[in-house]
């Protein structure tokens, strides 16, 4: 199970071997989710009691995933300005950090798995041209979140629609 204190052990781990670039994604990870842990703690402080908020605040094995996820999606959008950009120094550098945060998400579905569940989601919500891709997302995006690419799963679902 993933937890903020495994990916804490794993940082002092990379320390010890001095291993620069994982000890700048895991600090980098661990700031994202103490951030989320905060905006988690603000929106709890309006209704819970304050001697709650602590044990409340602490992000989920589920919660971890997604913040994990957002960040490879930011490093993916960053490796495409830079390309474009023409510096390819500064892809490689993010290729590695999104390469080293993918190791921490679950195994990721292959394109055959998400047309199956594609397929499935279709006929339980009884989606039959492209008007419906809301349904279809709305119920599909729950079973497959942190284990797909979104852009994947939207082009799956559109090509099934079409």
């Amino acid at each position: 199970m993933l937890s903020k204190q495994q990916i804490q052990q794993d940082l002092k781990e990379a320390q010890l071997k001095r291993d620069e670039i994982l000890v700048s994604v895991l600090r980098m990870l661990l700031a994202a989710i103490g951030n989320r842990e905060i905006e988690k703690r603000t929106k709890l402080s309006k209704s819970e009691p304050i001697e709650k908020l602590e044990e409340l605040s602490k992000l989920s094995e589920e919660e971890i995933i997604e913040t994990i996820s957002s960040e490879v999606k930011k490093r993916k959008e960053a490796i495409l300005e830079y390309e474009k950009g023409e510096r390819r120094d500064l892809a490689d550098k993010e290729k590695k950090e999104a390469e080293i945060l993918g190791n921490y998400l679950p195994q990721q579905l292959t394109e055959e798995e998400i047309k199956k569940i594609v397929k499935e989601t279709i006929e339980k919500v009884g989606a039959k041209e492209m008007k419906d891709i809301g349904k279809v997302m709305a119920d599909l995006m729950p079973k497959v979140k942190g284990k797909a690419d979104g852009n994947l799963v939207s082009k799956v679902v559109k090509e099934s629609l079409s």
